[in-house]
């Protein structure tokens, strides 16, 4: 028996809980400015993500380990200036939460405090423990991430599938539970094998959010800019493709500067 979609006014922490235990799966997509996230939550979408891959997609690095933290709570804040909807997620940003837990607290506190966010999330599991349960005990809601994390590509040399050996997946278990345990209201699994990240999202009773994890998890959450096909040089077998804008902007550009060029624009009827 289906149960009947409640109509959320304002998502909280709370309803994304509630979408779980009802069994409605949540939508989450990144923004990194006012325009974006309008247009996002608009659409019902109902986590916004203020991801640090906004270093790749808005800054061109390689990695997203170059972003800082006053560059994130300013992406953040633009986000939050168009919000009607939408719970605003902001991931703290390397450097600003690994050396330890009173560095991680005053980063989430000015992300909260001069962003107006409604969460943080931090990737990692027991290595981070500390600093997770700090920023919690000052009444910051905090979301995980496990499984690929991409401030740690260095370390791991490769965006490849993680948790495919028992131990890997076996602590990757774990480090769920415990983020459950002290107090994480989500969790976000990123490129493991779909059947592990099903066991997680039934093991624990906070959302499971996805990225390439399969379909057995609470929600999924994907870049703004790959799938509307801003960008066509990203193309894992998770990303589903909803728009192709990269083809259409380009031919709408090259149209604009054919007429400019021509003389063709403005005409009599574009001008004063």
């Amino acid at each position: 028996m289906s149960t009947a979609k409640k109509d959320y006014k304002r998502i909280t922490t709370r309803s994304l809980i509630e979408m779980k235990a009802n069994g409605e799966k949540i939508s989450m997509l990144t923004a990194y400015d006012y325009t974006m996230a309008k247009i996002v939550d608009n659409a019902g979408v109902d986590v916004i993500l203020v991801g640090d891959s906004a270093s790749n997609v808005m800054a061109g690095h390689e990695t997203t380990l170059p972003i800082t933290l006053d560059q994130m709570i300013y992406h953040a804040s633009s986000v939050v200036r168009a919000i009607q909807r939408s719970l605003v997620v902001v991931d703290l940003p390397f450097g600003s939460y690994q050396s330890d837990s009173k560095e991680a607290l005053r980063s989430s506190i000015r992300i909260m405090k001069e962003s107006g966010a409604h969460a943080v999330k931090m990737e990692g599991g027991s290595e981070i423990k500390d600093s997770i349960k700090k920023i919690l005990h000052a009444g910051i809601p905090v979301m995980g991430h496990l499984g690929l994390t991409p401030q740690s590509i260095y370390k791991f040399g490769t965006y490849t599938v993680r948790a495919k050996e028992d131990a890997e997946a076996e602590k990757l278990m774990e480090d769920a539970k415990m983020l459950e345990r002290i107090g994480c209201f989500a969790v976000v699994l990123e490129k493991i094998p779909a059947s592990l990240a099903q066991k997680v999202a039934e093991s624990i009773s906070i959302p499971v959010i996805g990225i390439g994890a399969g379909g057995g998890v609470d929600g999924q959450v994907l870049v703004i800019h790959d799938m509307l096909g801003m960008n066509n040089e990203f193309s894992p077998r998770f990303l589903r493709r909803y728009m192709n804008l990269f083809d259409g902007m380009t031919t709408a550009i090259s149209q604009y500067v054919t007429d400019v060029k021509a003389k063709d624009f403005p005409n009599e009827k574009e001008q004063y």
